[in-house]
């Protein structure tokens, strides 16, 4: 029984230390390599859906603003349908008679005011030298 704590309490001394690793260059190249191909692949995809994204929030801008125009044009037809209503001779002849109190000229008091268009500047002026 001796003999055999004895074996156990002798302790084996194995060093390390000199063992060396060689650096393999092959292998770091294709590392190298891998590293950079998944590195382009990725910035690749990141640009692609980066593109992708912004198309779909421009689309999205695009039927927003598409919707905004169709309401401004119905607003548009609106006010224009309103402004001729308002500038309909038949209405102003009708306010200008029942809340102004006028009256229509007859045949033979109506007169007619002919606008008389400016002349023509002279062609060429001569501006006298000192």
């Amino acid at each position: 029984m001796n003999s055999e704590k004895f074996e156990y309490a002798i302790r084996k001394d194995v060093r390390n230390n000199p063992i060396v690793r060689e650096v393999d260059h092959r292998r770091h190249r294709e590392m190298v390599k891998a590293t950079a191909t998944g590195v382009f692949l990725v910035a690749v995809l990141l640009f692609w859906a980066f593109q992708h994204f912004e198309l779909l929030r421009y689309g999205y801008s695009f039927e927003q603003m598409e919707r905004e125009r169709a309401v401004e044009i119905e607003i548009n037809r609106h006010l224009q349908l309103e402004l001729n209503t308002l500038r309909s001779p038949i209405r102003i002849e009708r306010l200008a008679i029942e809340q102004l109190q006028m009256v229509s000229p007859g045949p033979g008091e109506a007169s007619v005011i002919e606008r008389v268009s400016p002349p023509a500047p002279p062609s060429n002026s001569v501006v006298a030298r000192r």
